[in-house]
């Protein structure tokens, strides 16, 4: 089975519910502004909230570094990846690669493309645990706030878990979203809220800082009784600096969305390069002044683990934020899984009613729909069991940088190395093939290093 869709500016097969096979022209008329609000709404996500605590166990020079050495790697990586969205193709002129697996296979082999569907789909899914948690988090976040601010900062201020439910069901809403082209106006809203929870955790740790009057932290971070444990926590904060910054798991398709000419590979180039460059800064900003505002205390969740208090309105506000950003984000992970499925199950049911049937629903004040039953379905099982999964495995810090270690190398880095080598004709033993070959060969290291460490941070909440 082929993992995309036909070359040129393919149609795509929908059967409305007469029966009758009809084929809906996707409108491409995306730009580099809607496809940096796309990458921004993907990027800048709870990673963001955690790099403080990354600093914290990097210290003042290794901890900025790696967020350059990251954002310098993922600028890389996504200007080799943009040049695989079209294929040579002798008889049919350029051929779009319309998903990151479908670009695997055409320049890989259907093996690779297995690999990479198993990994992207396994790190989709991670991402969508990992959003369910954190919006979990600030839920709980705003109640504490509001909590400490009437009884104290002392006062026994807990919450249970159910706001993972609350998440879960607007997101069911939200998925009957057909796919990328029709979301823009949630990404541009979510890039939006981003940038405002971003701001506040910026503002909060420059003004606790100045009010300190003397900037926290040192040279090598957290100490660590052991250095075994120093290793561990080192490891973390690189798999937590890794799940921030690539968005390479669904580059191809936000690619998918842009109009041309100009050519899809130049613009989408231009909506990296800004979008790195905005997330970088805000990265560099909340990271630094976060660890300079509480130093070692750094706590894993900026805006949730209350090294702020007040004002409590500004830290529900922010909460409210980020709420709003990972309704976005979470469907921004989605939609690839989404249109695998839908692409899936029209192949291998071409005649099934339920898989391929369209049916109009009309709501009173509202504009009719289209439903489907398949999609109903999957997606409901969907968001129902990465809600279940984020119940079970409820630990922020340990869970993103298991998700960034686990997908950095192979996602990130491996395949769009490797489909370059092919694209552009590279030789073997050339220098520029030995650069990124060694290239590879290092952030396979730091991948495997971090991933390490994750396991055991998981492990260790777990049993701890």
């Amino acid at each position: 089975m082929a993992f995309g869709e036909g070359g040129g500016d393919a149609t795509a097969p929908l059967i409305s519910s007469d029966g009758q096979k009809r084929h809906l022209n996707i409108v491409r008329n995306g730009n580099e502004w809607t496809a940096s609000a796309h990458v921004i709404t993907a990027v800048i996500g709870s990673g963001v909230l955690s790099l403080a605590w990354s600093m914290a166990q990097l210290g003042w020079v290794a901890g900025p570094g790696m967020m350059v050495v990251f954002a310098s790697v993922t600028a890389l990586q996504s200007t080799i990846f943009a040049d695989c969205y079209r294929s040579p193709d002798p008889e049919h002129g350029p051929h779009r690669n319309r998903t990151y697996a479908h670009a695997v296979e055409r320049n890989l082999g259907s093996g690779s493309a297995w690999v990479c569907q198993l990994l992207q789909q396994t790190a989709l899914f991670g991402y969508g645990i990992a959003y369910t948690i954190t919006a979990s988090i600030s839920f709980r976040a705003i109640l504490k706030a509001n909590c400490y601010h009437a009884h104290g900062h002392d006062a026994p201020c807990s919450f249970d878990g159910s706001y993972m439910l609350m998440f879960g069901g607007v997101q069911l809403l939200l998925s009957s979203i057909p796919d990328f082209h029709d979301m823009a106006w949630l990404s541009v809203l979510a890039a939006v809220m981003s940038f405002s929870y971003a701001f506040i955790g910026l503002g909060l740790g420059l003004s606790n800082t100045i009010s300190n009057g003397v900037i926290k932290g040192s040279i090598t971070g957290v100490p660590m009784k052991t250095p075994l444990a120093k290793v561990w926590r080192v490891s973390q904060a690189i798999g937590d600096i890794a799940f921030a910054y690539p968005y390479s798991l669904i580059l191809l398709e936000i690619q998918d969305t842009l109009k041309s000419p100009p050519a899809e590979n130049k613009t989408m180039k231009k909506a990296s390069i800004i979008s790195i460059l905005v997330t970088t800064f805000f990265y560099l900003c909340c990271g630094c002044f976060g660890y300079a505002a509480f130093g070692n205390d750094a706590p894993g969740n900026l805006l949730t683990g209350f090294g702020f208090y007040e004002p409590y309105w500004l830290i529900d506000f922010a909460n409210a934020c980020i709420i709003l950003h990972l309704l976005g984000g979470y469907q921004v992970y989605s939609q690839p899984i989404y249109q695998f499925a839908d692409r899936y199950f029209a192949e291998r049911y071409p005649g099934s009613g339920f898989v391929n049937d369209f049916h109009t629903v009309k709501v009173p004040l509202l504009p009719p729909y289209r439903v489907n039953l398949l999609r109903v379905c999957f997606r409901t099982a969907y968001v129902a069991s990465t809600t279940a999964v984020a119940l079970f495995f409820p630990y922020f810090n340990e869970i993103l940088a298991l998700l960034g270690a686990l997908n950095f190398w192979p996602l990130a880095i491996y395949f769009p190395v490797e489909m370059y080598f092919i694209q552009r004709k590279v030789p073997r033993w050339s220098t520029r093939w030995l650069v990124l070959q060694g290239f590879s060969t290092v952030c396979l290291l730091v991948s495997a290093f971090a991933l390490v460490g994750s396991i055991q941070g998981v492990i260790s909440q777990k049993l701890g």
